[in-house]
């Protein structure tokens, strides 16, 4: 294997987001797996990189050790262009969370490209490591990627205490995920603004100020449906504030379009909470049937009639968070996401 790994991650690595939070605990654990790795950050504007970023980015891989392996985070990767890619000597490993024009909300044009470029850099890498069995499946069809070079890596989860539920008159709903248009956030309030007959609150736990404008879009809508005191955007949250929204939870609920894996998903599961949920890329997946409602994704009407389902009936809604106890203590733990990863890169050689 290469003596060295250097793990290429655009922006701040404490971006509170699922990618950055696998990137953060691959970089703690793959040396317990004997695999010496050093973190190298790039600039922070990718996908979108400029031309200045991109020079920048091609400097900084070439600055790397001659006989290091590049474990390039996808985020990046996907977004490098063939002349970036093509003056770096050095092995890569492509690290896909989900494909870059999957996301929510793109113009044509600008979806084509990034699929043109994606499928571009794929091809140059020794091998791709997918976070989950669906995101392998789409490169494989979609990006000509060979099964022979695609492993699948799924996020471990930490255990976790169970949840014990608000105790309020109202059930609390929780959503969790940095405000944006792939989380269908909008397709949740709509669902919601239905059941004002039913006592319940909302609260929102992601970065606000990742897609402003959709942030700004949401609360109008909110305020258009008149939820201001049922519906709370906290912010991201982070350590015990994070643990204390899980643990007095009645309901997770969760709208997004599409997902690479759903991280959330596998925390709310660690701690037994009773969840709705889209099928959503690999969503649907991560989520096993029988540990919580699934929906289609954009159908605000399917998700107000599964809401509605457990508020209505709390005996339901507790038979459900035993299911998605059970199916939480099965979710594969950290070390076994970073030893099949440690595997890839020690079967790569300069």
């Amino acid at each position: 294997m290469a003596s060295e790994i250097v793990f290429a991650i655009p922006g701040d690595i404490d971006t509170p987001t699922g990618g950055y939070a696998y990137d953060r605990r691959l970089l703690g654990l793959l040396p317990d797996q004997g695999v010496r790795v050093r973190h190298l950050a790039l600039p922070g504007s990718f996908p979108w990189a400029s031309v200045g970023d991109l020079a920048e980015t091609q400097a900084l891989l070439q600055a790397t050790p001659e006989e290091a392996t590049l474990l390039i985070d996808g985020l990046a990767l996907g977004a490098m262009t063939d002349l970036v890619l093509r003056s770096v000597f050095r092995p890569i490993v492509a690290l896909v969370h989900h494909p870059l024009a999957l996301e929510t909300g793109l113009p044509d044009r600008r979806r084509r490209a990034l699929a043109a470029s994606e499928t571009a850099a794929l091809a140059r890498a020794r091998h791709v490591i997918a976070t989950s069995r669906e995101t392998a499946r789409l490169l494989a069809a979609d990006y000509a990627v060979p099964p022979g070079r695609l492993t699948v890596a799924e996020p471990g989860c930490d255990p976790a205490p169970r949840a014990a539920g608000s105790g309020e008159p109202a059930p609390v709903l929780l959503a969790v995920g940095a405000v944006s248009p792939r989380k269908g956030y909008d397709v949740l309030i709509e669902a919601l603004a239905t059941l004002r007959d039913r006592p319940w609150r909302l609260r929102i736990a992601g970065a606000t100020d990742r897609a402003p404008e959709e942030t700004d879009r949401l609360r109008a809508l909110v305020a258009a449906h008149g939820l201001g005191d049922r519906v709370a955007f906290e912010g991201s949250l982070a350590g015990d504030a994070l643990e204390n929204a899980y643990a007095r939870a009645d309901l997770f609920v969760h709208a997004a379009h599409y997902e690479g894996y759903g991280m959330v998903l596998a925390e709310a599961m660690a701690r037994g909470l009773p969840m709705v949920a889209t099928t959503g890329g690999a969503a649907a997946e991560t989520v096993p049937d029988g540990a919580g409602l699934k929906v289609p994704p954009g159908d605000p009407a399917a998700l107000a009639q599964a809401i509605a389902a457990l508020l209505d009936d709390p005996a339901r809604r507790s038979a459900l968070a035993d299911a998605s106890w059970a199916a939480g203590q099965r979710l594969p733990r950290w070390e076994l996401t970073a030893a099949t990863v440690a595997a890839v890169l020690k079967g790569v050689t300069p």
